[in-house]
């Protein structure tokens, strides 16, 4: 994924409510009801990219604080997250990552929920390394069947 990282894909860095109405205000109708591709980068800035995005691209190929995707709904004028999760297999991020990701809307002015609408948890498997999605509280991996800790294990590098 690397290897498609260039400046002019990377995120649109959305500093404020304002910019997030600008950058919304080119997009097409049928973009703007699907959710978007986000990282927060390690400066605390939203950068917002096409849901098909790869989230590392998205990040330049850098570190994350968080990332996920992200859908927005307009409100009395005003861009407001509807619905937003921790979906990344580019970086894998934890629950945790809410901090960050509502420590940056917060500081765009971006009202959004108080968490995450849909949560993912990630592990890594000590014993297979394969990584996993922990469904329904299963610390099992689907791979090889061992035990996967209870806490996040996946590359300290993202989120």
């Amino acid at each position: 994924m690397r290897a498609l990282v260039r400046p002019e894909a990377e995120g649109r860095r959305i500093h404020s409510a304002a910019d997030l109405a600008d950058w919304a205000s080119a997009l097409a109708a049928v973009e703007l009801a699907e959710p978007f591709t986000f990282v927060i980068d390690p400066a605390g800035v939203l950068r917002l990219a096409p849901r098909r995005s790869e989230h590392v691209v998205c990040a330049g190929g850098g570190p994350v604080l968080g990332a996920g995707e992200m859908r927005f709904r307009e409100e009395s004028g005003q861009w407001v997250v509807a619905e937003t999760s921790n979906q990344s297999t580019g970086y894998c991020p934890d629950t945790s990552s809410w901090a960050a990701v509502a420590k940056a809307l917060d500081a765009a002015g971006i009202e959004h929920p108080p968490g995450f609408t849909h949560e993912v948890v990630f592990r890594r498997c000590p014993s297979c390394s394969e990584l996993n999605i922990v469904r329904e509280e299963d610390f099992v991996c689907v791979f090889c069947d061992g035990d996967l800790p209870q806490e996040w294990n996946v590359d300290g590098s993202a989120a």
